[in-house]
């Protein structure tokens, strides 16, 4: 049986192997977190990880880190979604206009928002796949007309207040009781899957790690789900949008890793004309990305205007920067075909960080787009030297 080294011959030229290279700025992202968050720390006077502050920073994360789940398939596909911030002031605007001016229950509302977001990335989703729109310009344009529509709508007026059951979606925390019978699932979840990746591995013969790595990586995997869980209770419980966001990212990173479609979507984008030859449907592949970015649009605009308890005519504004800077962070390449859902989780809770310990020093808002946009030059330059290296 031929022998494949070609890692081997990537070091001999002096490169990194590709499995590693390709996860290398989200490995590195942890560690700047943690740097971040030292530094904060200081410079707050220990305020930024007090349990109250670190419960709003995970609520304020979860909303970047859902758009990210999606945002990170549109960049690995090979394209960008520009409008993900004006959708989702759309759809948290209809939900608040369906409850407040027309007064509809909980469930139609939650069910039209959605609906609502599904096909607005179904028709971005078409001019891109099918009209051979450049996604850039579909999205810019859907950023321009989806932010009218609100203004039109709203007047620029506050829609609220919302009703009690669907301010519970932003608003609410999980009990302590449910907060530890989640981590204790997350845990033995992650248990059975390590000792049965190992046994898959050694079914198939191929290369496994030493036992304690993978018993380090359980431990300490347990140990971070244990903290978080015991932090959130000190203040209030695990906050609602980030059991929300847990649960899309499970979903959303099985369907990218595990499914044919989630191999399809990095084939698109490491080489689409290959892919296409190949016999895979390329139009419907990216159809579906744009469809997946509307459906989690319309839930972070349900978030959002549960949390503010209100539909306002800025929300939404600038996140979509924040969510492809994140992806950016968190490892993907805006030249298609490298990325991952963690990787963009992470990058969300670096830039939640830095928004929320800037606001903490009381520092201009304006210093905290500046300091956003140095990142993103800095990261988007280290990507394009890693690929120029290859």
């Amino acid at each position: 049986m031929p022998v494949d080294n070609s890692d081997v011959q990537e070091k001999k030229r002096g490169m990194l192997p590709a499995a590693f290279r390709s996860n290398i700025m989200a490995y590195t992202m942890v560690f700047a977190l943690i740097g971040i968050w030292v530094i904060l720390f200081i410079l707050t006077g220990g305020t930024f990880l007090t349990p109250r502050n670190l419960a709003m920073l995970f609520r304020q994360t979860s909303m970047i880190a859902i758009l990210s789940l999606g945002m990170v398939l549109v960049i690995i596909s090979g394209n960008i979604d520009l409008s993900v911030g004006s959708v989702l002031g759309l759809c948290g605007t209809v939900a608040g206009i369906l409850q407040v001016w027309y007064k509809w229950a909980f469930l139609p509302t939650l069910i039209v928002t959605i609906l609502i977001g599904i096909v607005i990335g179904f028709w971005q989703g078409f001019w891109i796949a099918y009209m051979r729109v450049p996604s850039f310009i579909v999205t810019l344009a859907g950023l321009m007309i989806f932010r009218g529509v609100i203004l039109g709508m709203t007047k620029s007026v506050m829609i609220g207040p919302m009703i009690d059951e669907f301010k519970l979606i932003g608003q609410s925390y999980l009990s302590h009781t449910v907060g530890w019978v989640i981590a204790a699932l997350a845990i033995i979840f992650i248990i059975y899957r390590t000792i049965a990746g190992r046994g898959s591995r050694k079914k198939y013969n191929l290369k496994l790690a030493a036992a304690y790595v993978d018993l380090l990586k359980v431990i300490l995997i347990s140990i971070l789900f244990v903290g978080f869980v015991t932090i959130m209770n000190l203040y209030g419980g695990v906050p609602t949008p980030v059991l929300i966001l847990i649960g899309l990212a499970v979903v959303v990173h099985f369907i990218s890793t595990k499914t044919k479609f989630g191999r399809s979507v990095y084939a698109v984008g490491g080489n689409r004309e290959a892919t296409r030859l190949s016999g895979i449907n390329t139009r419907k592949v990216t159809l579906f990305v744009f469809v997946l970015v509307g459906f989690l649009c319309s839930i972070v605009g349900i978030i959002l205007t549960a949390r503010l308890n209100a539909a306002t005519s800025s929300a939404g504004n600038m996140m979509e920067m924040d969510t492809i800077a994140a992806c950016v962070l968190g490892g993907a390449s805006l030249m298609g075909g490298i990325g991952s859902i963690p990787g963009a989780i992470c990058g969300a809770l670096v830039m939640a960080s830095i928004d929320n310990g800037m606001s903490l020093m009381n520092m201009e808002y304006y210093w905290q787009y500046v300091a956003k946009g140095l990142i993103l030059i800095f990261v988007v330059c280290a990507d394009i030297s890693t690929k120029k290296s290859e």
